[in-house]
């Protein structure tokens, strides 16, 4: 019979009750005349290890996983379901069958069984990258879960958890190689200083982004759902995901965008974020005016003027103050248009509009709201409407915008003022060209004529 004495290290108890089995079972094969051999001890220990991995995974996989799975569909509670979504359980069960194996290996070895210690290495790389597995399918359902109770929004955890996933496949593949090489994994990460600088070359885009993930986090520059726009890579859109390496974006054409992760460090983009939570949106666009239909307005035309809800306290108001300015400075307005104060067709639609932002139901009350005069160029003078609806919904808050712009062309006339357009209109330029056998009059080229309106 061989050698059958357990080597050192293991406890009396265990070296007793192995050698006792394996008397009893030597002394079983005596009696039906079998010599106890290398080749039956070893047919012997394959036996038992089958038989073993058989039953264990039966009993793992079809009855305790079948029966936890079934259990969590039928919960209620959203934890439950998420623990068994990424094949967590399944993976765990493969790491016990692993260390199961192992043991019964180590055991067979032990007793001059020595070709099983092949066996032993792949059941540790078995169990290592089960472990690892493991570990990627429990952030996997720590990031779900957090998705949906709404904690991943305020942090960018997906990054995080990729950095973490990085750092234990690495320490993973060097658990691995000192199992193949039976060395202490300690040496081999001593050794690694020394290609520290290797490493982070191949990494540096891991590294950044691990470090930029962090930053975003801390300064809450960015969240899942916020609205981002980089021209720079020509993104603008919505975050849905912040990775280790990559923020990716669904721009509002439904395409998809891809930063890295450490640009929206080291880059600055536009996070529209403050404006969805402040309930308002600007609107800031220009009418442009021609600048020949602007005038002193007459008696009869302010008088007209009067009968608009909205402007008549201001036309009382102003007039009132020029007449008292004119007659302070005895100014005789019917000699010169030079002479004194006037109300002008354009102040006055100015005022009108202004007047109309603050009634209008859409326009938010408590910000900054204001009609102003731009510098004019040589095509028209720009009136700006600068206010703020009262939703951030971008649809609705369109339908403001050009609810207003509509009501502030449709008024126009009504000042006796004529619209700023490009080659048609109140705005059309032409120019002589004189040559020395001919006089020409031709229209100016578009860039001349008016511009863009």
């Amino acid at each position: 019979m061989p050698n059958t004495q357990v080597k050192s290290g293991e406890s009396g108890v265990l070296q007793e009750m192995q050698q006792d089995w394996l008397h009893w079972f030597a002394g079983l094969l005596d009696k039906v005349g079998i010599p106890l051999n290398d080749i039956t001890l070893f047919i012997l220990a394959v036996s038992i290890i089958i038989i073993t991995a058989f039953i264990l995974h039966f009993i793992l996989h079809k009855l305790v996983l079948k029966r936890l799975y079934s259990f969590s569909k039928k919960s209620s509670w959203v934890w439950i379901q998420v623990l068994t979504e990424d094949q967590l359980f399944n993976r765990l069960a493969f790491v016990i069958q692993g260390i199961v194996l192992l043991a019964q290996a180590n055991f067979w070895v032990q007793h001059d069984v020595t070709i099983l210690y092949f066996l032993i290495i792949c059941t540790k790389l078995w169990i290592l990258l089960y472990i690892l597995l493991s570990i990627f399918s429990f952030f996997n359902i720590v990031l779900h879960l957090s998705n949906r109770l709404g904690i991943s929004n305020n942090l960018p955890l997906g990054g995080i958890f990729q950095g973490i996933k990085l750092l234990a496949s690495l320490f993973i593949v060097i658990m691995m190689i000192s199992a193949v090489i039976d060395q202490s994994p300690w040496k081999l990460i001593t050794g690694l200083g020394a290609m520290a600088a290797v490493i982070m070359l191949v990494f540096k885009d891991s590294i950044l982004g691990l470090a930029a993930g962090i930053q975003l986090s801390a300064n809450k520059m960015l969240r899942i759902g916020d609205w981002l726009t980089m021209e720079k890579y020509g993104a603008d859109g919505t975050v849905i995901d912040i990775g280790l390496t990559t923020v990716k974006v669904q721009n509002f054409d439904n395409t998809m965008t891809m930063i890295p992760t450490y640009a929206l460090v080291s880059d600055s983009f536009i996070n529209w974020r403050a404006m969805q939570e402040s309930g308002g949106r600007r609107i800031k666009r220009s009418i442009l005016i021609d600048a020949n239909s602007i005038r002193f307005l007459t008696k009869e035309e302010i008088e007209k003027l009067s009968n608009s809800a909205l402007l008549k306290p201001y036309i009382l108001e102003r007039a009132e103050e020029i007449d008292k300015f004119n007659k302070e400075k005895n100014y005789d307005l019917d000699i010169s248009l030079l002479n004194g104060r006037r109300l002008t067709n354009l102040g006055l639609y100015r005022a009108y509009l202004e007047e109309y932002l603050k009634n209008h139901p859409s326009v938010h009350r408590n910000m900054t709201c204001m009609v102003r005069q731009m510098a004019p160029d040589f095509t028209a003078i720009p009136l700006e409407i600068y206010c703020f609806s009262n939703t951030v919904v971008w649809k609705q808050y369109e339908a403001i915008q050009s609810d207003i712009f509509d009501h502030s062309y449709s008024v126009l006339s009504e000042f006796f003022l004529s619209a700023g357009q490009s080659g048609t209109g109140n705005s059309s330029t032409v120019r002589l060209l004189q040559g020395p056998e001919t006089n020409m009059v031709e229209d100016a080229p578009p860039a001349l004529q008016h511009g863009q309106s």
